[in-house]
């Protein structure tokens, strides 16, 4: 049977965590909270993962709780559901988003389909963690930001934290939830932000947004490093007077609609920024809803600021170019107005 910690630590007390360390806490909680929560995957054990997330979790907590895997990545969430199916929680690591290609067949034709397939008796209650998203000028499948695999596919849960605090609520939330959880965790954003995180047991709900800023004139709509960039153009156009309302999603499945619709119909015009290409981008499911929902809400078409799509993420010096950068959302931003 799971045991969970009588007197989890209290949330009263306070440090400043980077987003990785975030992380890291809320996994090392989760592991002393109920005995069934196993980590694994490529160099997860000895070395903390690529980006040392895991870092101290295996000398913690033993060899059978945190370790390697081969190569596999295929054979790592193949694993992972027949764990799931006798009962354990195994939270597993890809080393990059675009290594998630490799294990699709698993995601979409076992772990997002194992409740409905045995009509509820089983299901599986992994977590699918993984680096995401460019700015770092690394190698080719490496800056990959894959989400629309999965929200396409039913029975996935799609995370994306973007402050310190979030990514352990929104971590230790995932690990309970009954059904599988990816967390797309990004690269840039790893030790670039800092803010004071609980360091006791908390949860952040899976499917409620964050208010990033508060405006009047036009909707941003963003999720992960995008949010830090919506950010940075909404207090730009703050400077000419131009409120912003930035919505930063956290979730994209379970979505919070009502958020999103809420800003919608306060600013009547909408900017939906991601970094994955254009096409077929969760943005445009963003901005169908908008038009089902809130068509007479609008005074402007819906813009999307993304990813080209001539192009896979570069790892030269011009990937920077291909990720939404501030100068391209405060086009949009000046687009939408005038319209």
């Amino acid at each position: 049977m799971t045991q969970l910690a009588e007197k989890p630590n209290p949330i009263s007390e306070k440090k400043v965590m980077t987003l990785a360390a975030a992380l890291t806490d809320g996994m090392d909680i989760a592991l002393e909270r109920d005995e069934k929560v196993v980590m694994y995957g490529e160099d997860v054990g000895v070395m903390g993962g690529v980006f040392r997330v895991t870092t101290g979790l295996q000398g913690k907590h033993g060899k059978h709780r945190v370790f390697d895997t081969p190569l596999t990545e295929e054979g790592i969430l193949g694993t992972a559901v027949g764990m799931c199916a006798v009962g354990w929680k195994p939270v597993v690591e890809l080393q990059f988003g675009g290594f998630l290609y490799a294990g699709l067949d698993q995601v979409i034709s076992h772990v997002s389909r194992y409740r409905y397939r045995s009509r509820g008796r089983w299901n599986t209650p992994m977590v699918i963690r993984f680096p995401y998203g460019g700015g770092l000028n690394l190698l080719e499948q490496h800056h990959d930001s894959p989400e629309t695999y999965l929200t396409h596919t039913p029975g996935i849960k799609v995370v994306f934290p973007t402050t310190p605090y979030d990514a352990k609520g929104l971590m230790l939330a995932a690990i309970e939830d009954p059904d599988p959880v990816v967390i797309f965790e990004n690269i840039k954003l790893y030790r670039s932000v800092k803010e004071e995180v609980p360091t006791g047991y908390y949860t952040v709900p899976l499917g409620k947004a964050r208010k990033v800023m508060d405006g009047s004139d036009v909707t941003l709509i963003t999720w992960g490093a995008m949010v830090t960039q919506c950010e940075a153009a909404a207090k730009a156009a703050l400077e000419a007077g131009i409120s912003c309302d930035v919505l930063d999603l956290r979730t994209l499945v379970p979505l919070d609609l009502e958020a999103i619709l809420e800003s919608v119909e306060k600013t009547g015009r909408v900017v939906i920024v991601h970094e994955a290409n254009l096409t077929s981008g969760f943005g445009g499911e963003i901005a169908a809803l908008i038009a089902e929902k809130a068509l007479f809400s609008l005074e402007a078409p819906i813009l999307r600021v993304a990813g080209f799509d001539t192009m896979h993420s570069p790892f030269n010096p011009i990937n920077h170019f291909h990720r939404p950068e501030p100068a391209y959302i405060a086009d949009a931003i000046r687009k939408v107005l005038e319209a």
